[in-house]
């Protein structure tokens, strides 16, 4: 696989390790392009890695209307970067990097040993026989007043000349691992309107737990439940307590619609079903039987296995008479009310919301107003919950702004 570039070959810059950076290099050195990629951390991939902390979540095999349906508000234009580049291609991809994928029982795509390191390894190893030179502690600063490129490493400041520039800079979640949203003002003071960066697949907060529920309860799993928001249909899944809200894989999936329900009323309000495979009918008539003298407490768990962290939440939540009826209680432990006020910071969230609308690029991702100047992954204004649909789009996005820097190039 060991390309050459000629003398002559145009020389791009990729700024930005993470996945659709490296994905951009790749398309564009095997295209014949010189390819230079900086990153201002030590390393590239290490949001990739760490997101793989727990298992390598890549992609989803669900139909693909469906998996479109998951980018909200951008999924036209999501729809159109996957069209050139969708999950089954990307699992190809990876299997031609000696990788093997499955399909886990939620229909989620992992590779086999479900780790991202030697996923990351083979795609370096790959990059390095196509001739790109990575270049790490290395931050992006700007344009000169010429054109070329501000970059800054350990021994100081230097101007870079680069026939193309494509941006991968990430979102502003996880700084510490290179996304910290500080292109932003770089790309407003050349006259880019950039969408305010927000936290997305994030944790929520509440008005405040009791002092009980925060000291025996926060960090605890709440599993096999449902989660709606009013007119939506209910998604059962897991999320854990926190000390003080809620987070975790099926808030995740209503971030989205949380964060515009506090953005335009000043609070979310979502329900959470205890026991989504019990109907109302049933438990009902569970929690009508007589208890005798055993409490409240202890008729739950007998009658509906419902104690621990979903019986504490349930008194917290629920009204006191409530639990005097046993028939009146169960229609709020199917619909337990709970009220949402603010998001939890930026910096924690997985991902971000907002960043370069499309409608600032061209089809090939160059933003309109600076020719030559490429954007991909997730300082695109886009947002989707977990499950491997972020990566996706990454990826995907990395290859559309690539080719459309080779067309540019071959077009000028």
């Amino acid at each position: 696989m060991t390309t050459s570039t000629s003398p002559n070959a145009h020389h791009v810059a990729v700024i930005g390790g993470g996945p659709a950076g490296l994905m951009a290099a790749e398309v564009l050195a095997q295209g014949g392009v010189r390819v230079e990629l900086f990153d201002a951390m030590p390393s590239v991939g290490r949001k990739f890695l760490l997101a793989g902390v727990g298992g390598m979540n890549i992609t989803h095999s669900e139909p693909k209307d469906a998996f479109i349906g998951r980018y909200g508000e951008r999924q036209a234009e999501v729809a159109r970067l996957l069209r050139e580049f969708d999950a089954d291609a990307l699992r190809a991809w990876i299997h031609g990097l000696g990788i093997d994928t499955f399909v886990g029982t939620s229909g989620r795509v992992f590779p086999s040993d479900m780790k991202a390191a030697p996923l990351l390894r083979a795609w370096l190893r790959r990059l390095r026989e196509l001739g790109v030179t990575i270049h790490t502690r290395i931050r992006w600063l700007g344009w000169n007043d010429d054109g070329s490129l501000r970059i800054a490493g350990t021994d100081g400041e230097r101007a870079l000349a680069a026939d193309a520039c494509l941006l991968a800079l990430g979102g502003g979640s996880w700084a510490r691992l290179g996304s910290d949203g500080a292109w932003v003002p770089l790309l407003q003071a050349r006259g880019i309107e950039v969408t305010a960066l927000k936290p997305s697949n994030c944790g929520f907060e509440v008005a405040g737990w009791s002092e009980y529920l925060r000291e025996k309860f926060a960090g605890a799993p709440l599993k096999n439940v449902a989660l709606s928001m009013p007119g939506q249909v209910p998604r059962i899944g897991e999320f854990v307590l926190t000390a003080g809200g809620i987070e975790g894989s099926l808030v995740y999936a209503f971030s989205a619609d949380i964060r515009r329900a506090i953005e335009a009323d000043g609070q979310a309000l979502t329900h959470l079903d205890l026991l989504p495979q019990m109907p109302l009918a049933k438990l009902q008539q569970a929690l009508g039987k007589p208890r005798g003298k055993h409490s409240m407490a202890k008729h739950l768990h007998r009658q509906a296995g419902l104690d621990g962290v979903k019986a504490a939440l349930l008194r917290e939540l629920a009204p006191a008479e409530a639990f005097t009826d046993p028939a009146a209680l169960a229609p709020w432990i199917k619909a337990l009310p709970i009220t949402l006020l603010r998001t939890r910071p930026l910096d924690e969230a997985i991902s971000s919301a907002g960043g370069v609308p499309f409608e600032a690029l061209d089809d090939g991702l160059m933003l309109k107003a600076l020719p030559g100047v490429f954007c991909a992954g997730e300082m695109l204004d886009w947002e989707a919950p977990t499950g491997g649909y972020l990566l996706t789009a990454c990826f995907a996005s990395g290859r559309i702004a690539a080719q459309g820097v080779l067309d540019w190039l071959h077009a000028v």
